[in-house]
């Protein structure tokens, strides 16, 4: 027999061993809801109740594997009968059995993601004809069908949504839709969405099917149930109606997916939808120091509509208390950024033990340019640089063409972009054309306008005017400009056909940014280019030969559920975080989750970044102001300091005003620290 009181903190304890009914149980970041997920369902066992008739329900595979191996080692081999998996795993279960009663037979596909595409293009091919390459992308498409399905909207309400936004043939994409839907089942085939769709159907419209599977799960948990959409919060209530024995375990404070159609109101109605629910609370923190779980609760603290929770440090050690540094601007904070690595090394850390963790990939551009100049190992948690992602590719190509005629790669792409170009075409221009194309000669565009299709023109007309202009801006020293004429006159308008509204404002803020920073290269845009070629090099090589010890880089979506010994958060701006998307949109609250997650992901020390200024994309500069996060924390909670600048004082930007002061201004005291000057204020 199991000493649950011994095992486990006296909150843990209450709700492993909770008796029967619903249960909330809001588990704060680092308070060890696993293992209170673990040892519930190892009490369970031990108090007679099978383990076939228990059901746990997680967000990945890895995390229902892991849990299920921690209660087999508490209590021996009696957990093997347990139903553990993902939502979508299980409603498979459930559809291997019971999918008759839908039309399915029992060895019905699970198509994955290539499988999808392949079959959406496809359709596209059968729909649209010879007009495939101007139509809306596969991917487009798909990512429409999923958002009806987990949101339970209407599929052809959406298209039109986005028809407002950017054109498109709506008839067509519905029609594709439709057809997507009669191929799944002409095949006997469901995708991962429809899984979720077809398992929640079983239980609402098959009675004989949802009794048995109610009478048959005595238990049901599920992990991480802030993150649930509307088909699993009602999947699991319906599952758990008969015995009302449910416990869902989450934190409210932790809900950031909302974008991608987690339901905020899941866990906060929770205990209204169950009468007679009990809420327990793991308040004690087990990962961070006190310092930083101080500034996490002021996070937090007085935010309507949230259950309160205060975190407490299990860790008794009094820990360095986070440090607050303003520099210039974004390549100040990236050097600072290699200083305080160099430092944490001298100070024993690995560079395994530090995460830069960021708002938006594309303010991470500054940080990658540095630590591949400065050869420091690195991996990005989501395996692209930011050199490698398709649009910037794309803009390479184009600004590449500018400076070597000869390029034979950067034409097949740039002019591959243009409706209805392909492969044979693209070979016979560049044999025509005697295998050069120097964009800034007239003769030379007009030359390949000749050879293009009236299709290909449509798109030529503006790619050309792009590439007209760039020669005087070059001359000017405007480097950035081409690219702002490149997005003007042609590419925003191809990724808004390519890619849903939030993807491709994504992806146009990239480009921005890498505008703002060609605009301001020292050596200019030929300099840039050179530049970014041999830090793919040098990438690609990095990757080959990457060690066990290196640096990571993350949005902070991606590190939730990750910890490291050192976090260190760049731009903690407003504008960027919180961005000024979320704030127009009415998302604030989420982005103040968001940065509480980034907080609680420190175990030792924590680095907060604030540039004064940002780069505009012509090259000059204008300020920004402290992230409003920031300057809600106490000054008490932090160390401050200021990287001295070396920037003139004719380009700083104006002060902030009272407390935040002027540049420079407000030290009391000045020390070098591993090779930087910086002034300590508190």
């Amino acid at each position: 027999m199991i000493d649950f009181s011994k095992e486990l903190n006296a909150e843990q304890c209450a709700a492993a061993t909770a008796g029967d009914g619903p249960l909330l149980v809001l588990a704060a970041a680092g308070t060890g809801k696993t293992r209170t997920l673990v040892h519930r369902v190892a009490y369970l066992i031990e108090q007679g109740v099978p383990a076939t008739r228990i059901l746990l329900l997680t967000f990945t595979n890895r995390a229902a594997r892991e849990m299920t191996e921690r209660a087999e080692k508490l209590i021996g081999a009696d957990v093997g009968g347990i139903w553990s998996g993902t939502f979508h795993s299980i409603c498979a279960k459930f559809l291997r059995r019971y999918g008759s009663f839908l039309g399915y037979k029992p060895s019905f596909t699970i198509l994955d993601e290539d499988d999808q595409k392949k079959l959406m293009g496809q359709i596209i091919k059968e729909v649209v004809g010879k007009g495939v390459k101007d139509f809306v992308k596969k991917e487009f498409i798909l990512k429409l069908i999923s958002d009806a399905a987990n949101r339970e909207k209407d599929f052809k309400t959406l298209v039109e949504v986005q028809q407002s936004k950017v054109a498109l043939d709506v008839e067509k994409v519905v029609k594709c839709g439709e057809l997507y839907a009669a191929r799944k089942k002409e095949l006997g085939a469901m995708d991962f969405d429809d899984l979720l769709v077809n398992g929640l159907k079983l239980l609402r419209d098959v009675e004989g099917v949802r009794n048995e599977l109610q009478e048959r799960f005595l238990h049901v948990l599920v992990d991480e149930y802030q993150d649930t959409n509307s088909l699993q919060a009602q999947f699991t209530d319906i599952l758990a109606a008969k015995h009302r024995n449910l416990m869902v375990v989450g934190d409210d404070f932790q809900c950031i997916y909302t974008w991608r159609g987690a339901q905020f109101e899941n866990i906060m109605e929770f205990p209204n939808r169950w009468e007679g629910c009990r809420i327990l609370k793991l308040e004690r923190n087990y990962r961070s120091l006190a310092p930083i779980l101080d500034v996490a609760n002021v996070v937090m603290k007085d935010v309507s509509h949230q259950f309160e929770k205060t975190l407490r440090p299990f860790r008794t050690a009094q820990g360095l208390e986070p440090q607050l540094y303003h520099m210039w601007d974004g390549h100040a904070q990236a050097e600072l950024i290699l200083k305080l690595v160099e430092h944490l090394r001298g100070q024993g850390f690995c560079y395994k033990d530090i995460a830069i963790l960021y708002r938006s990939h594309f303010t991470s551009i500054d940080i990658q340019l540095a630590l591949t100049r400065a050869r420091l190992p690195f991996r990005i948690t989501s395996g692209v640089g930011v050199f490698e992602q398709l649009h910037v590719k794309d803009v390479l190509s184009f600004l590449r063409l500018l400076f070597n005629p000869h390029d034979e790669m950067s034409f097949f792409r740039l002019v591959g972009l243009l409706p209805g170009v392909g492969e044979a075409s693209l070979r016979r221009y560049w044999v025509k054309l005697g295998r050069s194309f120097d964009p800034g000669n007239g003769m030379d565009r007009l030359s390949l306008g000749d050879l293009l299709s009236p299709k290909a023109k449509v798109g030529w007309e503006g790619m050309q005017k792009a590439f007209a202009a760039a020669p005087d801006h070059l001359a000017k020293g405007d480097d950035g400009k081409p690219i702002e004429d490149f997005v003007h006159y042609f590419y925003g308008d191809h990724l808004r056909r390519q890619f849903d509204e939030e993807d491709a404002t994504g992806r146009l803020e990239d480009l921005a940014e890498l505008q703002s920073q060609v605009a301001s290269f020292q050596t200019g845009l030929k300099g840039f280019l050179e530049e970014v070629a041999l830090m793919t090099n040098l990438d690609a090589q990095n990757r080959a030969t990457l060690p066990a010890d290196h640096l990571q880089l993350s949005t902070i979506h991606q590190a939730k559920g990750m910890e490291w010994p050192v976090v260190i958060l760049p731009w903690l701006v407003d504008t960027i975080f919180p961005s000024a998307r979320s704030v127009e949109d009415g998302n604030l609250d989420e982005e103040r989750r968001l940065f509480y997650v980034a907080v609680t992901r420190a175990k030792d020390r924590l680095y907060l970044c604030v540039p004064r200024s940002k780069k505009t994309a012509d090259g000059g500069m204008f300020p920004v102001e402290p992230s409003m996060f920031v300057r809600e924390i106490p000054p008490e909670l932090y160390n401050e300091h200021e990287v001295r600048s070396v920037t003139p004082a004719y380009e700083r930007p104006k002060p902030y005003g009272d407390r935040w002061g002027g540049w420079g201004g407000g030290g009391s005291r000045n020390r070098p620290e591993s090779g930087w000057r910086t002034t300590w204020r508190r």
